[in-house]
């Protein structure tokens, strides 16, 4: 079932004994942050999702509509089938009223479909498929984050342009890989560039030899990574012992600030990357990213700001409809704009994709870095209606009934 722990906020403590709203099921607000404690995605979410969660309900004073706030959190290893193990458990025995975070697309799938079946709230953050407001939609499951269709439309447009118009891809070999290199892939064609060929490499690979030398061989402009966190990492560790750059140039398609941060700035110095929310961004993100850094000792990736924006957002609907309900609250969030240090004028659609600006980053040369953290420059403010997939597009059945 996979590794499990249950925290109790110290603020909720001081009312558990209160009577609480009687419109809160159980009489607690339990969140569940479902997440990569140990592995290749864990210093994206993992242990600091829970602190950024832990951050929003410290925000919200400890409880909500008169009841305390609970918090579990559990690793679900990368496995499917531990994740949806848990996924019902936390919902028919341990009255979870809210799934959170998600990395790993194919566990972010079922968990969708569980939530649904359930009636309750997924609050997606670490899982990036375009399917999940697509034809995976769900009318409980809001996709906070990111998606590989504003990945691609970001960094692949840009690229494109700039004249890189012939791509190879090193895929991971699971839901969301193949998801970011179908739409990176369409967004190049769609733009003018070519698509040489592709790989599929298998999920926390520890040897890339094979899939560089294919690349390589491609005479691909770009070999464009569409995988994440540590095999994203040790991809670009690899290319550079096997020369790859500056001959031929890698566009990795999910990278975070601390993936950046691990492999220093002289190795990532010129690389493009597509975020939704940067640490340095303006005051508000440096205030919170402070507190976090406080907590945790490292600066926050986007994933684990859209957890703490996606859960005071929910918190807020609780507080505003006097209930944890899920279609109440679920309306509620949808009604209401995002205005936080994570997004300013996001707004949820009915699909659940939430809406809001993206930028194009350049990685910073050594020399023009004035601290450890400080990696990147904006090139261009990329407007939600851009960055996101059109919900015309997206063939969500559930808003064709």
């Amino acid at each position: 079932m996979g590794r499990w722990i249950r925290i109790v906020s110290a603020f909720a403590m001081t009312s558990v004994f209160g009577v609480a709203n009687a419109q809160i099921s159980d009489r607690v607000v339990k969140l569940g942050i479902l997440t990569d404690m140990s592995s290749l995605y864990a210093d994206g979410s993992g242990p600091g999702s829970v602190a950024a969660a832990e951050l929003a309900i410290e925000d919200a004073g400890g409880k909500v509509a008169g009841a305390p706030i609970e918090i579990v959190f559990a690793d679900h290893q990368n496995k499917p089938d531990i994740g949806s193990n848990i996924a019902r458990r936390w919902y028919d025995t341990e009255k979870v009223d809210a799934i959170v975070d998600v990395p790993t697309s194919s566990i972010a799938l079922a968990v969708q479909t569980i939530t649904r079946e359930k009636n309750r709230v997924f609050l997606i953050s670490g899982s990036g498929s375009s399917d999940l407001t697509g034809s995976a939609c769900s009318p409980n499951g809001l996709q906070w984050t990111y998606d590989t269709y504003a990945l691609s439309q970001v960094t692949a447009r840009a690229l494109v342009a700039r004249g890189d118009d012939t791509w190879f891809f090193i895929t991971a070999d699971y839901a969301f890989g193949h998801a970011l290199e179908r739409d990176a892939a369409a967004v190049v064609k769609a733009n003018g560039g070519k698509v040489l060929g592709a790989v599929r490499a298998p999920l926390n690979t520890s040897d890339f030899s094979s899939f560089l030398l294919q690349a390589q061989a491609s005479g691909a402009k770009v070999i464009a990574l569409a995988s994440a966190g540590g095999d994203t990492q040790t991809t670009i560790k690899q290319g550079a012992e096997f020369g790859i750059t500056p001959k031929q140039k890698f566009a990795a398609l999910l990278f975070n600030v601390r993936d950046a941060h691990s492999l220093g700035q002289k190795a990532v110095a010129g690389l493009a990357v597509a975020e939704g929310w940067y640490w340095d961004q303006d005051d508000a993100s440096r205030a919170f990213s402070k507190r976090f850094q406080a907590k945790t000792g490292r600066m926050p990736t986007m994933v684990q700001a859209g957890v703490y924006s996606a859960v005071a957002h929910y918190l807020k609907a609780i507080a505003a409809t006097g209930g944890d309900q899920a279609a109440p609250v679920l309306a509620k969030m949808r009604e209401t704009p995002v205005n936080d240090m994570f997004a300013q004028g996001g707004r949820v659609r009915p699909d659940g994709r939430m809406v809001y600006d993206w930028a194009l980053l350049e990685a910073k040369q050594p020399s023009d870095s004035t601290g450890e953290w400080d990696i990147y420059r904006k090139v261009a403010t990329i407007p939600g209606d851009q960055a996101f997939r059109p919900m015309s597009e997206g063939g969500c059945p559930y808003l064709k009934n």
